[in-house]
């Protein structure tokens, strides 16, 4: 960033676009920031003059004696289906720790455009804490997504054209083509199709229908979402070229008749997968309104899959940096369980810090305030004082620290202050975390960028001070089931777990197989409650978590147990975002995204 002075932007009276286009003017070239960060021009991959990628194998290669800076995590209590801020927390805490003087950094996920062009918005940040330049992060950034997409897609093609050959020709013409025959069931297709969208109508699909030897097999299938296909956990969790190409040929595709898994090894895939990916397996390069570097890779979501940004930019940004902030999806009962459980189990990385954004918005609907929908003005409940209403919702804020609390690590609440927000609200807020033991910090990042954050800039530098004690919730060890109720019991809140018979069925061959008992539980459960019902709000009591499926993911190394009604295809609601974005055709410049 030159100098420019962010301050004299006014986000009550601009959208977060129109700040994000007018801080762009002021750019310095991403190739200037990565050299300022540490980075060698050789391991700098431009794209474009405000965008790049980072090699990281060269870079990890080169720095891998090089000490470790604090590892610092932002949650959040349960969202309003608006969300809470926790991106733009991130933003604001990354400004905060530059103004104070310290090497930071920040990671977060791609978005979807999904939730893009749908209710949820770009998830930049907003106000005087974004990450840009905007237009390229909200709209395909440099084709990960697509990558992902098209890599799981192809596993879908080498399938279903092998079926079809198999189905059509001889023994003695698979063989001729060196072919084994994989006698696969169409009834026991895992996979399904993927695209970046949500579209309902898509669930469930018949496909083939036209004729057999030209058309395929006609049979059941669907699309899921492409932030929720096993691919893009792998994106999130690998290590290295290596463990991308074994995770890639160990996804299950199918089953043959036998019941034998059919992997993408089995169809001769994987390798191709791979080359498809090898680029996406880079971090991608941004900055934030104040110049900070952000790397931006992985996308996956956190109710239905791991909910963290890429293992690989953590380890990129944490040899450079003094300070690297990473955000996990969602409240800490499931972004944060994940980060905890499965990035850190994964990566090796140990936290010094984890930041829980709270909102007085959140805290009066989990109070009992009336609902809040996308798309329709809040209630007053919610634009006028009411601390009553928020101290009746802190025992969800309460719930939360305690979750952290239970990895060892020092909590520090942000609360993420909207200019609407009145004092006394803020006092109820900040004396009922500190009565729980944790640091407390009001934020106005949003409204003032860095300047506003440097409060909980400071709690978090004390915090990443104080020695921790970290450890996991369960030992890899633990059965399936014990798992699963450790984390309902002890995260949720749950009084215990139920399951669907075919769900308990799977979970007895699950904790019977040698190769599933060092697979990680990635749970699935909505995220607008600490229980599978998004109507319970608060903290619920006296309820029970219904398991109606087990899902695996050998690829990614996941047993992913689905609680409630939860789908890997979201729908479009009645007035998404895409209704307000358009582009200026005078300048060619993007309009409206959020």
């Amino acid at each position: 960033m030159t100098n420019f002075n962010i301050s004299a932007l006014d986000p009550t009276k601009m959208a977060s676009w129109q700040i994000a286009e007018e801080a762009e003017k002021h750019l310095r070239p991403t190739s200037e920031m990565a050299e300022a960060w540490g980075i060698l021009p050789e391991e700098f991959l431009p794209h474009g003059r405000y965008l790049g990628k980072i090699d990281f194998i060269s870079l990890l290669k080169r720095l891998s004696g090089q000490h470790n800076g604090n590892y610092i995590d932002v949650t959040a209590i349960t969202p309003t289906p608006l969300g809470e801020g926790k991106s733009t927390t991130t933003m604001g805490l990354v400004q905060g720790l530059g103004k104070r003087g310290k090497k930071a950094s920040g990671a977060i996920r791609q978005p979807s455009s999904g939730p893009t062009f749908n209710v949820k918005g770009s998830a930049a940040g907003g106000g005087l804490a974004q990450c840009i330049p905007l237009v390229p992060f909200s709209l395909g950034l440099t084709g990960d997504i697509d990558r992902v997409t098209n890599a799981h897609n192809l596993a879908m093609v080498a399938l279903q054209a092998r079926m079809q050959h198999e189905l059509i020709n001889t023994d003695e013409f698979l063989s001729k083509r060196q072919l084994k025959r994989l006698n696969i069931n169409p009834r026991r297709v895992e996979m399904r199709w993927a695209m970046d969208f949500c579209a309902q109508s898509l669930r469930e699909i018949i496909m083939g229908l036209g004729n057999t030897d030209l058309d395929g097999i006609t049979m059941s299938s669907g699309f899921a979402i492409s932030v929720s296909s096993e691919v893009m956990a792998i994106l999130a969790v690998f290590k290295d070229l290596a463990d991308i190409r074994a995770r890639l040929s160990r996804i299950v595709v199918a089953y043959d008749r036998q019941g034998n898994p059919v992997t993408t090894r089995d169809l001769e895939v994987d390798g191709a997968m791979t080359a498809i990916m090898v680029q996406a397996a880079n971090p991608n390069l941004l900055q934030t309104l104040e110049g900070q570097p952000v790397l931006v890779h992985a996308g996956p979501f956190a109710n239905i899959a791991v909910g963290q940004s890429s293992i690989v930019a953590d380890r990129v940004a944490l040899k450079l940096s003094d300070y690297h902030v990473t955000e996990s999806g969602f409240g800490a009962d499931i972004g944060f369980e994940k980060f905890w459980n499965i990035k850190c189990r994964l990566s090796g990385l140990t936290p010094n810090c984890a930041v829980v954004v709270a909102t007085a918005r959140a805290l009066k609907m989990h109070g009992g305030g009336p609902n809040v929908t996308p798309g329709r003005a809040l209630d007053e409940a919610y634009t006028q004082p009411n601390p009553a209403l928020v101290e009746r919702g802190c025992h969800n804020l309460l719930a939360h620290l305690e979750t952290v609390k239970k990895a060892g690590i020092s909590p520090v609440v942000c609360i993420n202050k909207f200019y609407t927000d009145s004092e006394d609200e803020v006092r109820v807020i900040r004396h009922a975390a500190e009565e729980a033991g944790a640091r407390v910090a009001v934020s106005d990042h949003w409204l003032k960028g860095s300047e506003g954050a440097l409060e909980l800039t400071d709690a978090v530098i004390d915090a990443c001070h104080e020695p921790g004690h970290f450890e996991f919730l369960y030992h890899l060890d633990t059965p399936l089931r014990t798992r699963i109720e450790t984390i309902a019991r002890d995260v949720y809140g749950a009084a215990g777990v139920s399951y669907t018979t075919e769900a308990k069925a799977k979970a007895e061959r699950l904790e019977k197989d040698p190769e599933a008992a060092n697979m990680l539980t990635c749970m699935v459960k909505t995220h607008l409650s600490l229980s599978h019902d998004p109507n319970l709000k608060g903290r619920p009591q006296d309820w029970v978590l219904p398991i109606r499926d087990i899902l695996t993911y050998k690829g990614a190394g996941f047993v992913v147990p689905v609680a409630g009604d939860i789908k890997l295809m979201p729908g479009t609601s009645s007035d998404p975002a895409f209704r307000r974005i358009d582009v200026d055709v005078e300048t060619g410049k993007v309009q409206g995204l959020f």
